[in-house]
């Protein structure tokens, strides 16, 4: 891999991961709190989609229908998170299981208790 000019051996054409990190910046595996961060501001933003439709909009947006989207919608997001965090943590030591569990089975207590008590 060729890194910008000041990275890397002299000429040698070679990378270190050491080089690589000081390019990025931060490593991606120290990123898991912002990433949960953006999953749970995620789940927000499709509740508040959802809501919209459960208030404001009752007469085109079934109770039943909005219920479902909200749902569906959680799932998919709950595989994307899941899928960045093991991607991410990928080949390091780094463990989040606990949180991504917590924070998985948050949003799973969450989605049902809207389901059951908002809209009816």
């Amino acid at each position: 891999m060729t890194l910008p000019k000041g990275f890397g051996s002299g000429g040698g054409g070679g990378s270190s991961s050491a080089d690589v990190e000081r390019m990025i910046g931060k490593r991606v595996e120290n990123m898991t709190g912002m990433i949960t961060i953006s999953y749970i501001a995620a789940w927000l933003a499709t509740f508040g989609g959802t809501a919209a439709g459960y208030f404001y909009y009752p007469w085109a947006y079934p109770t039943p229908s909005g219920h479902f989207a909200f749902i569906v919608l959680t799932i998919i997001e709950t595989i994307g998170y899941i899928f960045c965090v093991k991607v991410m943590q990928e080949g390091s030591n780094k463990n989040s299981n606990g949180l991504v569990a917590g924070v998985v089975g948050g949003t799973a207590i969450g989605t049902i208790a809207i389901v059951v008590f908002v809209g009816h």
